[in-house]
C-alpha cells in the first residue's frame, strides 16, 4: 500500500458508488447473461450501440435490477465515516458513478449519507458519458472551478483510475488489495476506513 501523502490538501472529492462507498454486491457477469450481452463487453457500450427499442428494453431491465440492489445496499468499511468527516471539513463531494443518479440517490440513502451530496453533485451514466471517460470529472471541475490536480478520484475499478488520469486529478484506489493495475492509482489504501485514519493521521502531523 502507499502512503497517502498530500491528501490533506485534497479539498475535492469524488467517489464511485458501487464497490467503492457499498460492499460490491453485482453479479456483472450474471447481469450479461441476462441480458444476452457477450462475456468480454462493457454492458453500457454493449446497450448503446444496440437499435432503441431493443435497448430501451434492456436499459429498463438494468434498471430495474439495479434499483433492489440499490434499495438493499450496505456501505462498504469506513466509508460513512469518511464521507461525514471530509463534509464536516468543508470539503466538496461528488458521485461519479456509471449507475443511474436516481439509484445513487437511493443507495446513498440506504447507507445513511443521503443528506451529503446534492443532486447536481451526483453524476451518473445519463448526465456525462460514462466512465472510462473523464467527462464526469470535467463536469465538477468546472462546477466547483477547481484544479484537476486539487481533486481526487476514488474508485475500486480500472475504469475509475483510467477517468481519473485522462481528467488530470489523482486516483485513489479502494477495496481492490491485490492492484491489478499497478501504476495507475496514485494511492491505494485497503479501504475507506484506512483512507481516514491515514488522513487524519497525515492532517495532525502536516
Amino acid at each position: 500500500m502507499v502512503a497517502v501523502r498530500g491528501l490533506p490538501a485534497i479539498r475535492h472529492w469524488v467517489f464511485d458508488l458501487d464497490g467503492t462507498l457499498t460492499v460490491a454486491v453485482h453479479d456483472f457477469q450474471r447481469i450479461k447473461r441476462d441480458l444476452a450481452i457477450p462475456p468480454d463487453d462493457d454492458i453500457l457500450t454493449h446497450l448503446a450501440a444496440l437499435p432503441a427499442e431493443e435497448a430501451a428494453a434492456k436499459h429498463a431491465w438494468l434498471l430495474a435490477h439495479e434499483r433492489t440492489l440499490a434499495e438493499q445496499a450496505q456501505a462498504a468499511p469506513g466509508a460513512v465515516a469518511l464521507v461525514r468527516t471530509l463534509h464536516a471539513t468543508g470539503c466538496r463531494l461528488g458521485i461519479l458513478t456509471r449507475n443511474a443518479r436516481e439509484l445513487a440517490e437511493v443507495t446513498l440513502q440506504a447507507i445513511g449519507v443521503g443528506g451529503v451530496f446534492a443532486t447536481d453533485d451526483i453524476i451518473g451514466r445519463d448526465e456525462a458519458e460514462p466512465k472510462p471517460s473523464p467527462a464526469g470529472l470535467q463536469y465538477f471541475v468546472a462546477r466547483w472551478q477547481a484544479v484537476p490536480a486539487q481533486m481526487v478520484m476514488v474508485g475500486d475499478h480500472r475504469f475509475d483510475l483510467e477517468c481519473g488520469r485522462a481528467a488530470g486529478t489523482r486516483t485513489l484506489l479502494v477495496n481492490t488489495p491485490d492492484n491489478p493495475w499497478p501504476g495507475m492509482a496514485c494511492w491505494h489504501l485497503a479501504d475507506c476506513g484506512q483512507v481516514l485514519a491515514t488522513w487524519e493521521e497525515s492532517r495532525v502531523s502536516a
